[in-house]
């Protein structure tokens, strides 16, 4: 038996029958956890449905899964980090300002107003972004593992720190004009879909994976359960933070390509509040904000639902104003249903 199993599956024996039907139940309880949602999206799919025919069309239904892309990898890259006890406020700003630094490092010049340092050529933009994102997920992780700093305290100040690097890199003006490889991935179709649906599909079934059956996915959940019985077994919690750490850093920066590419420019405010989304999505989702518990697919389902319900209330032609008090309504009756559905207890 692996020392993860050990960690997250209590032993059960013939002699204690009556322990071993709370487990089994448990373990069912957990495994239903991740289709906890998935009633409500079927529940949201028949309200579009009678709110607009258009809802069913394909070109609706692929346009609420390209609107979710940048969304569902800043989810994904919060779900690895949550599940090991952590928490990563930056990526947030990670989304705008890797996007923004790369291009200010290949770029002299962007629609007469942005003015870089044009270094390097341009093929180096998507690799220059992602090398920043997992910077920023490194020199986080320096501070909060090496330094014992508080998580929260250090990814807040990171959050405001990169926020204004990238109002003042930018100039509070959107940088137009973007490299051609730089937005490729979030113009392009494979297959008559947008490439970054295929894109962040991929990466759900890696991370899904990785966290399933690979031995430092299966660490993240004895990580986020019980940090020092981890570290007991054998497991090196510090470097697996570090590592889903820089993994979430270098996902926020990837979902910055796929943004900026899509739009075709970088905003001064790109991922501006999208913190609460992804802390919404994920947790509504079955990720445990105390960690050791949730799971890709279940996350998945979080930005499916938050993302049907905008989509549900534009064809509904439900005025603007109410969008952020109805989109909270939603998040906060989710969580409810979720948490009755997998049974699990409030402290």
């Amino acid at each position: 038996m692996s020392a993860t199993t050990d960690l997250t599956e209590p032993a059960t024996s013939a002699t204690e029958p009556a322990a071993a039907d709370p487990v089994r139940r448990r373990v069912d309880l957990g495994r239903f956890r991740e289709l906890s949602l998935v009633p409500a999206i079927l529940v949201l799919g028949l309200i579009g449905f009678i709110v607009s025919p258009a809802f069913l069309t394909a070109d609706n239904l692929i346009g609420v899964a390209q609107q979710s892309t940048e969304l569902s990898l800043l989810v994904l890259a919060t779900t690895f980090i949550l599940i090991c006890g952590r928490m990563d406020l930056s990526l947030e700003s990670t989304i705008g300002v890797a996007p923004l630094v790369a291009v200010w490092l290949v770029l002299p010049t962007s629609g007469g107003r942005f003015s870089g340092l044009g270094l390097l050529p341009e093929w180096t933009a998507v690799p220059l972004c992602l090398l920043v994102g997992a910077l920023i997920g490194a020199v986080n992780g320096f501070l909060i593992l090496k330094l014992r700093l508080n998580g929260f305290i250090v990814t807040l100040g990171a959050l405001t720190m990169l926020r204004g690097l990238q109002v003042a890199l930018s100039e509070g003006q959107s940088i137009i004009d973007l490299p051609p490889s730089f937005t490729y991935l979030g113009k392009a179709s494979w297959l008559g879909v947008p490439a970054a649906i295929w894109v962040c599909a991929a990466l759900f079934a890696i991370g899904g994976s990785a966290l399933a059956w690979l031995r430092h996915g299966r660490a993240l959940y004895a990580i986020g359960g019980n940090p020092e019985a981890a570290r007991t077994a054998g497991i090196r919690v510090e470097r697996i933070v570090w590592i889903a750490l820089v993994v979430g850093g270098v996902l926020a920066a990837f979902a910055g390509i796929l943004y900026s590419g899509h739009y075709g420019s970088i905003s001064a405010t790109q991922g501006s509040g999208w913190i609460f989304q992804v802390f919404a999505a994920t947790v509504i989702g079955g990720v445990s904000l105390n960690g050791g518990k949730g799971s890709v697919f279940g996350a998945l389902t979080g930005v499916l639902t938050l993302q049907l319900v905008v989509n549900v209330m534009t064809l509904a032609g439900v005025p603007p104003l109410w969008n952020q008090f109805l989109n909270g309504l939603i998040i906060i009756v989710a969580l409810v249903i979720s948490r009755f559905a997998s049974g699990e207890k409030q402290e």
